[in-house]
């Protein structure tokens, strides 16, 4: 089944995923955000689905998972992360660092050997100044690289895949430049086109604006909302939306802070 990609009026649209106020099993133009159970329509050409927040991920697995606090994100993605564990995937892991104790502490409670993961390799845990700051300024290319030598090694390392989820907080973006940080999420999509690897990016809705949520919306061929993956109809192919940002006019925004 395709995704559809009707054009939603943005706001409107936003209102609705913001405010939780869409039934998220039924796929309803009149609602204003189509949804639908990819448990039903999508599994991996492999042959083995991989489950994420109620659904089965599909063939493009750029994802952008919405939470309202880092709790949130972990019970969410528990059996995500669990899951990958069991199959013998590699999990690479980006965090803030301030967050790092906590997240290490989320794995444990969800039943995770944390010491003996990271010793065998198979839990790989990041600051963000060991992958998107490293000599504490992001570079695009730097990280796409790391991203492609990371999703092409999993098979040689002996993992059948690489799960990879990042947390990102609006002082990273800041760090990055928020127009530098939209055009890196774009060409993830080109990065990761030719693995089967999920790749999520974490945000927390407490903390960003809503044009900036937008825009993370129509860079993610799919989105994690309300505890649901859905796909996204505000979804805009990464050629087309480089292009857009190329041709916006009005200087780049300094803040991505909720006011």
């Amino acid at each position: 089944m395709q995704a559809c990609r009707h054009r939603f009026d943005c706001e409107i649209g936003l209102d609705f995923i913001l405010l939780g106020q869409v039934d998220s099993q039924r796929w309803n133009v009149q609602d204003g955000w189509e949804a639908y159970n990819l448990a039903e329509v999508i599994m991996r050409d492999h042959g083995c689905p991989i489950h994420l927040a109620d659904g089965v991920l599909g063939k493009q697995s750029h994802i952008c998972a919405f939470f309202n606090g880092f709790d949130e994100q972990h019970r969410v993605l528990r059996s995500f992360i669990k899951e990958g564990f069991e199959r013998g995937d590699k999990a690479f892991h980006i965090v803030d660092p301030e967050l790092r104790e906590d997240h290490l502490r989320h794995l444990a409670d969800a039943g995770i050997d944390v010491e003996q993961a990271m010793a065998t390799g198979q839990l790989e845990l990041r600051r963000w100044q060991d992958a998107y700051l490293r000599d504490d300024r992001f570079d695009q290319d730097s990280m796409l690289a790391l991203l492609e030598d990371l999703l092409g090694s999993g098979a040689a390392a002996g993992n059948p895949l690489v799960r990879f989820v990042s947390r990102v907080e609006p002082s990273l973006v800041e760090k990055a430049g928020e127009h530098n940080w939209l055009e890196y999420e774009t060409r993830v999509n080109c990065a990761v086109a030719k693995y089967s690897d999920p790749v999520i990016c974490t945000y927390d809705l407490t903390n960003l604006r809503a044009s900036f949520v937008m825009d993370m919306l129509r860079v993610h061929p799919f989105v994690i909302v309300g505890g649901v993956l859905q796909e996204n109809p505000f979804f805009i192919p990464p050629e087309r939306f480089l292009i857009e940002l190329r041709e916006r006019k009005s200087p780049e925004r300094s803040a991505i802070y909720a006011h």
